[in-house]
């Protein structure tokens, strides 16, 4: 019985010892190692550190601005599809907005040897189309969103911040401060 009992107590301890070695899992862990290979096959570290810094910064600023503009994107789809169905881009979407995101789509298929946007066409918008696909459709989003204006105002805020970085520019605290506010206000509002 005692060696029963020695082996369970050891393989604890061997597990224990072994799950300290081992470095915690987060949501950003996957991220944290794509990051360091990425690192190395870009060769930041030829590049001026001044700037890697600064870029890094701004990246983390953009993340959170391309998982809201994502997420917004998501929001959509699922409120037009349990309202319209499988045909809402077309019911749903002006004829305008469907040919600007049309023919994104078809320059972008030119150049083959480049990842896409992705699949759905809502993927070829940009934020004041998304806008005004919510306007458009006002009526299945008004038990989410209170005011067209307000949806306006978040999306343009969050789109100059957006600007400023993929163009390389740098946010001071506030601009980022102002986006964190934008995107709590939204979650709050719409879940």
């Amino acid at each position: 019985m005692n060696d029963i009992l020695y082996a369970y107590v050891m393989r604890g301890e061997l597990t224990k010892v072994a799950l300290e070695k081992t470095p915690a899992l987060t949501k950003h862990s996957n991220s944290e190692m794509l990051a360091q290979e990425y690192v190395d096959r870009l060769s930041l570290d030829l590049l001026d550190e001044e700037n890697v810094n600064a870029a890094k910064l701004m990246a983390t600023v953009y993340t959170a601005i391309a998982a809201f503009e994502n997420t917004v994107r998501q929001f959509i789809v699922k409120v037009l599809l349990e309202h319209k169905g499988e045909n809402w881009w077309e019911e749903c979407v002006s004829d305008k907005i469907r040919k600007k995101a049309k023919d994104v789509k078809n320059e972008e298929e030119k150049t083959r040897w480049h990842t896409p946007r992705g699949d759905s066409m809502i993927n070829y918008t940009t934020f004041g189309d998304l806008a005004s696909i919510i306007s458009q459709n006002y009526e299945f989003f008004e038990a989410h969103i209170a005011s067209i204006e307000w949806v306006r105002q978040i999306f343009s805020t969050i789109e100059r911040s957006r600007n400023v970085i993929m163009h390389s520019g740098e946010l001071e605290r506030r601009d980022i401060e102002r986006i964190g506010t934008n995107i709590r206000d939204w979650i709050n509002q719409v879940g």
